[in-house]
């Protein structure tokens, strides 16, 4: 897990929960091994949250426009 904390300014403690975290979801496996800690992307997870994503995009641009659109009539 070391090696994959290494390019973030975050503790290994913190990189441990959030990996928890992604694991929980279903997005990560992963297998300890002695002292070793292995992850794996979860394809199947991550095709969930894809649809999850895809189901709630057009309400979330109607949302945005509607923004955008008081916003320019604020400034108007």
């Amino acid at each position: 897990m070391s090696a994959l904390a290494k390019p973030f300014d975050m503790s290994l403690t913190a990189i441990g929960q959030h990996l928890h975290m992604l694991e929980q979801c279903g997005l990560v496996r992963t297998e300890k091994v002695g002292r070793v800690r292995t992850c794996q992307l979860e394809m199947a997870g991550l095709d969930a949250l894809a649809l999850w994503i895809d189901e709630r995009r057009p309400e979330w641009h109607r949302r945005i426009n509607r923004l955008a659109n008081l916003l320019s009539s604020e400034n108007a």
